[in-house]
């Protein structure tokens, strides 16, 4: 297992990890498999989305801030609830695809942490397996 270290600089934000990945995929001289990104927090996720046009994870972010608010019918003392609903609904991993060294994405997807109640340092940890 591998750990991919990451910093938020914000409450709410997606940051691109995709390059991360790929370096710890070919540092690691994986070839062919599937790899398991999974984030051991509670109130941070990993998604695959489009990342050529940055209004996507704009539209994204503010739209989760409506769907589920800072502030609503919340009795978990800590204040940040909406952190772990968010977190909920993007879930904690992603599967992906290596082959020939690379991880295999789609022409406009990119992987992205995404943090629900920062800033903080934030761990991933990564699983290569092979058949």
């Amino acid at each position: 297992m591998k750990t991919l270290q990451i910093r938020t600089s914000s409450r709410e934000e997606m940051i691109d990890i995709t390059e991360s990945v790929r370096r710890m995929v070919k540092d690691n001289g994986w070839q062919s498999g599937a790899l398991l990104l999974y984030c051991p927090h509670t109130t941070g996720a990993i998604t695959v989305n489009e990342g050529a046009d940055p209004d996507v994870i704009r539209d994204i972010t503010v739209n989760m801030r409506k769907l589920v608010p800072y502030r609503g019918d919340y009795q978990h003392m800590e204040g940040n609830s909406d952190a772990h609903i968010k977190t909920s609904m993007f879930g904690p991993d992603q599967m992906l695809i290596i082959e020939d060294g690379d991880v295999m994405l789609g022409t406009w997807q990119r992987i992205f942490f995404c943090e629900f109640d920062g800033p903080r340092s934030r761990k991933l940890w990564a699983q290569f397996m092979t058949s």
